[in-house]
């Protein structure tokens, strides 16, 4: 089914049955009824309950057959065993969608996931959609059409907005809603998918991208079933230009075959989600508080107002704040540049005392009066030097007096600079954070908080404003030569090769007269390796010797590495000595691929060596990428300096590297079911325009079966 189609039955029902309604309204069974009655829902609300003729002052059905017409929405709220037939009996009947709060399916076990497997075979039959089971429901607030139990509901109905919110989890999506309300931000739409029988997450957020009441998406991840689904769910909000904001909690094991290689060791499988997110324009957050945080923030700025950059300014109360405010947004990636000579001396004008150059200390004097702290501000908002001010309020809204002083000058702000976007930090009470929403401030408690919102507005700008990334077209590859040909180094160079890959021209030789011979013909200087199917990393058993300068050298080295190496691991089978060309110069690399459970194939580039697993500076991201997001993913490294030219060393060769992950990345989507991993450790990035090589590579084939995504 299509994303998001039929979710108007769960979301805007125009009548709503209850399978389980109980007059007890501290009941699962009995909640839902409560709350349709308490807020006031305007159609028809139907209880089913064989041993009532009412319930909760609504007229009782003894089932769904009994219905004078087919509801939109059932909520089911039976024991799991009854679940199954009971959603047969809706379908029947003509219901269009259904909420399972049940439990008892998957997550208990085979004969759960066998009752929840004949709840999607009735979804995939019927066209029914089907929210959960084992899920807290939904809610629109507007049409105050519920279909939750959660407690959120029981003082009062958050109030109506544009913030939808979309969670795997129910009571911490239930948990950001009550964040939410409590900030006064207006909530559209509430959903929990559970286990996920039928509608899932994806199909939450592709409603979301097109429903005229939501113009920002926050979601809750545990895991992601469908990776195809979920990127085109991102994909369409992206489209729709509704900001993402998620939360992805738990991390998933990366498999036992990628733990032979680097790569398996460096990409795990949080950082994949990580890639996928930053590929969509989605913003990661860390926390509940931050996911709800990240809302106020766009609810309260809007779409068109987000920050142009990541130059702020501070302005504080005290020297002490102001510090930790400039330390907190520097760790968020922000930069904090000097105020202009010009409003400095404003600044200096308006409060003598004040150190001006940023972060702007105005001491105490800033609020001693409206028109004082209005003139700060109004100073610095005029400054291009910045993309947002952050205010330091801290707990001044407690006290009335300090209140007025602010909310008079940030009223007087925002009428005369309705584009500037001023953050606020501040710790105040609920009312008082409200109106600032209202008045179009993002208000966040904390100063790292505070300063992670601004850093979070900025990116999300940037990716609003990126085109979408284009597909990657698959190459077209020679068949893969069998496992066993690819187990030792110069096997799986080969095919690498044959992909596009650089290798030097290499020889395996049987024997160390051998190796002599072809180092004499091949020019020395040249590097020996041991050449063993069963020894991914030669370094370990000393099976390599560089900077061999003569044939007896090499020799000699040959001699000497198959003692070590048959003494170091004896059951290892030798199937001779690799002889290569002696590189020199140039950045190391690490290049790899491996398998996410849930997305598949993965590239992963960082800085190459004997360090990389201890440095760990790496950038991961679903395969295939192009040759441009080569290069985005080069940037982000640390070590992308030194392939700048780091203290008077040439340029590397970029392209040339951004070519080679791009070439690997498609080897690995276009073989994804007979690749486990693959490592190229080192991979030489020569100077500009010299080009990169491969100097060692292994390939790890997937064992039969061993290979099964979550698509």
């Amino acid at each position: 089914m299509q994303l998001g189609q039929g979710l108007e039955a769960l979301l805007q029902p125009r009548s709503i049955a209850i399978l389980g309604a109980s007059q007890d309204p501290t009941k699962i069974g009995g909640r839902p009824v409560q709350f349709l009655r308490s807020y006031g829902f305007p159609g028809p609300v139907y209880p089913v309950n064989p041993r009532a003729t009412e319930v909760q002052g609504y007229t009782a059905y003894p089932s769904i057959e009994a219905l004078p017409e087919a509801p939109d929405l059932v909520i089911v709220a039976l024991g799991a065993d009854a679940v199954p037939d009971a959603l047969e009996a809706c379908a029947a009947k003509g219901v269009k969608g259904a909420v399972v709060f049940s439990s008892g399916f998957s997550e208990m076990g085979a004969a759960g996931e066998a009752l929840q497997a004949r709840m999607r075979a009735t979804a995939q039959r019927t066209g029914m959609r089907i929210m959960g089971p084992n899920c807290l429901g939904a809610t629109s607030i507007a049409a105050r059409a519920i279909a939750t139990f959660s407690i959120v509901l029981e003082n009062a109905m958050p109030k109506a907005g544009s913030l939808g919110i979309v969670s795997q989890s129910g009571n911490l999506g239930s948990y950001a809603m009550a964040l939410a309300a409590e900030k006064g931000v207006g909530v559209s739409r509430f959903m929990t998918t559970g286990n996920e029988c039928d509608v899932d997450v994806a199909d939450g957020i592709a409603f979301l991208a097109r429903d005229p009441e939501t113009k920002f998406i926050l979601c809750v991840l545990e895991t992601c079933r469908d990776p195809e689904r979920l990127t085109a769910a991102f994909a369409a909000a992206r489209a729709a230009g509704k900001p993402v904001v998620a939360l992805k909690i738990g991390a998933t094991e990366a498999g036992q075959a990628a733990a032979a290689s680097h790569t398996g060791a460096l990409a795990g499988s949080d950082q994949v989600f990580d890639a996928v997110f930053a590929r969509a324009g989605v913003l990661r957050v860390r926390s509940i508080e931050g996911l709800v945080d990240m809302g106020q923030a766009l609810v309260a700025l809007g779409v068109d107002r987000l920050p142009k950059g990541n130059r702020v300014a501070i302005m504080v109360a005290s020297g002490g704040f102001g510090v930790l405010l400039a330390d907190a947004a520097c760790a968020a990636g922000l930069t904090v540049p000097e105020a202009s000579a010009a409003t400095q001396r404003r600044i200096t004008e308006i409060v003598p005392l004040a150190a001006p150059r940023n972060p702007v200390d105005a001491t105490a004097q800033m609020s001693s009066r409206p028109e004082i702290m209005q003139n700060l501000l109004f100073a610095i908002l005029e400054d291009d030097s910045f993309d947002t001010l952050i205010l330091l309020v801290s707990s001044a809204l407690y006290l009335p007096r300090l209140r007025a002083v602010y909310m008079q000058a940030l009223a007087a702000a925002r009428e005369k600079f309705p584009d500037r976007v001023v953050a606020l930090c501040v710790h105040g009470p609920a009312d008082a954070v409200t109106e600032l929403g209202a008045m179009g401030y993002p208000a966040t408690d904390g100063v790292d908080a505070c300063t992670q919102v601004v850093a979070g507005l900025a990116r999300l700008r940037t990716a609003l404003a990126a085109p979408a990334p284009a597909a990657v077209a698959l190459p077209s590859l020679p068949a893969l030569p069998p496992a066993a040909e690819l187990a030792g180094e110069d096997g799986a160079k080969r095919a690498l090769a044959a992909a596009g890959l650089p290798v030097l021209p290499e020889v395996v030789a049987a024997t160390p007269d051998a190796a002599a011979e072809a180092a004499g013909a091949m020019g020395f200087p040249v590097v020996l390796k041991i050449v063993s199917p069963d020894l991914p990393h030669k370094t370990e058993v000393g099976g390599i010797a560089l900077n061999l300068t003569s044939a007896d050298a090499v020799r000699a080295a040959g001699v000497a590495m198959l003692a070590r190496v048959r003494a170091a691991a004896p059951a290892a089978r030798l199937d001779g000595l690799l002889v290569a060309p002696m590189v020199r110069g140039g950045v190391e690399l690490i290049l790899g691929t491996t398998q996410d459970p849930v997305f598949g194939p993965v590239v992963m580039v960082g800085l190459g060596g004997i360090y990389a697993e201890i440095l760990r500076d790496v950038a991961v991201r679903p395969a295939p990428v192009g040759t441009a997001e080569a290069l985005e993913m080069l940037r982000s490294l640390k070590a992308f300096r030194l392939l700048e030219g780091a203290r008077g060393a040439p340029p590397a060769d970029i392209a040339a590297a951004c070519e080679a992950i791009a070439a690997l990345s498609g080897f690995a989507a276009v073989h994804r079911d007979a690749i486990a991993a693959i490592d190229i450790n080192p991979l030489l990035v020569r100077s500009q325009g010299e080009g990169a090589v491969a100097l060692d590579a292994l390939i790890i084939p997937a064992a039969p079966g061993e290979i099964r995504h979550a698509h």
